[in-house]
């Protein structure tokens, strides 16, 4: 099977040939529009979330890697290998300090001064970035079952990959509790005093 941008998904930065009424995304839009008198029929499409912009950014920025690879790999070709491959590339790129257990500063959230040690993707990111790239890759045509950023090796990466900077950085990346609701209590006025 190879996969093929789709040109009504967000995720695809091309732009022919399709009806704008084909995309579930552009129905309730157009529908929407026909209701309000048609003048909005040649209007572009809305404008994307952060989230869906991020994630086509990703998305092209993961199929351009494939393109420079040596040799180029399609989409189906792709395994987790390429995907843990991808996400040690974009560590040259990164901004977090991690510091080496030689470093004086391994473990100390806010050190003093300056180290040497590597800049990384910080484990927040790669994780988020899975995300987004998994739900592309599933929205671009791939069957969940064959979804490279799904892979226990991906998801083995990520743990050790928190696992290492937790201790380096000293900080526990342990999940949030969350908040309960806190039910605001109702306040009933007095009841008027009763006439005699």
């Amino acid at each position: 099977m190879e996969l093929v941008p789709n040109p009504d998904s967000p995720h695809s930065n091309n732009s022919g040939g399709s009806s704008p009424n084909n995309s579930p995304q552009n129905f309730s839009s157009s529908s929407s529009a026909a209701t309000a008198g048609g003048a909005a029929a040649s209007s572009s499409p809305p404008s994307l979330s952060r989230y869906e912009s991020q994630k086509r950014r990703d998305w092209n920025t993961f199929g351009q890697y494939l393109r420079n690879h040596r040799p180029p790999l399609s989409l189906s070709q792709c395994s987790s290998a390429h995907v843990l491959e991808f996400l040690r590339y974009l560590d040259q790129f990164g901004k977090t300090k991690i510091h080496t257990h030689m470093c004086p500063f391994f473990g100390h959230p806010n050190p003093p001064a300056p180290c040497p040690c590597p800049l990384r993707q910080a484990w927040g990111s790669l994780d988020a970035l899975i995300g987004r790239l998994r739900a592309a890759y599933e929205e671009n045509g791939g069957k969940p079952e064959t979804n490279p950023f799904g892979a226990r090796a991906v998801r083995l990466y990520l743990r050790e990959v928190r696992e290492v900077q937790s201790k380096a950085r000293g900080i526990s990346y342990e999940k949030k509790k969350r908040k309960k609701p806190q039910q605001h209590e109702q306040h009933h006025p007095p009841p008027p005093p009763a006439a005699a």
